[in-house]
């Protein structure tokens, strides 16, 4: 291991979370990354009708795009889903404001728009100057506005975490995802759908991490 800075990660969390709910559940990843990577979360641009359960009216639970008015589905077909190019945009502005960043972090949605950031980024868009992605259960968007995303090989390097009894996203979701990519690596675990970072996981991580020198 190198004895460099820490490598940094712009966090995109699920639908229904924020950047302060995704600090919350990631406290053991980012001990398990102490060191290796720094994590820095944002959250996305659309609150989602209806508020969460706790009421916080200040920060209310967000999603980086919508399938229906107002709500999402992972398998939903979405004839017409709204919200994608603010979150892009979103994404582009944070890697500024809050860069530089060496790669990302995405979980559930937020690694859906990892996926699609990683496609723009290998056809040379300049607004995402990252070099790879950690994608924890994440799927492709069913939505054929979305297709373009997916037609050809994704040639960045990513690290797809797939929970074996995940009923959010199912790990076949997950899986079709990682098929997207050139040469991904997949890392499974038992668990459902959150982000582990029991020992093999961490293994896992900083092994990855470890292809990217500071």
């Amino acid at each position: 291991m190198s004895e460099g800075r820490p490598l940094r990660l712009l966090g995109l969390h699920g639908y229904r979370q924020s950047e302060r709910r995704f600090r919350q559940r990631t406290g053991a990843l980012r001990k398990a990354l102490r060191g290796r990577a720094e994590l820095v979360a944002v959250s996305a641009p659309h609150p989602v009708p209806g508020g969460g359960e706790d009421g916080d009216e200040d920060d209310p639970p967000r999603g980086w795009w919508f399938s229906g008015p107002g709500t999402f589905e992972a398998g939903e077909v979405a004839a017409a889903p709204a919200g994608l190019e603010e979150s892009l945009s979103a994404v582009a502005a944070a890697l500024v404001e809050h860069g530089p960043f060496d790669g990302l972090l995405g979980f559930s949605q937020g690694a859906a728009l990892a996926a699609m950031v990683c496609a723009l980024r290998a056809r040379g868009d300049p607004r995402f100057p990252v070099a790879f992605a950690i994608l924890v259960a994440g799927f492709a968007s069913r939505a054929p506005a979305h297709g373009q995303f997916y037609r050809e090989p994704i040639a960045l390097p990513t690290l797809h975490v797939v929970g074996d009894t995940d009923t959010v996203i199912a790990a076949t979701l997950s899986r079709e995802l990682a098929r997207h990519f050139v040469e991904p690596v997949v890392l499974t675990h038992p668990g459902g759908h959150f982000i582990p970072a029991a020992a093999p996981q961490k293994k896992a991580y900083l092994d990855f991490l470890d292809r990217f020198p500071e």
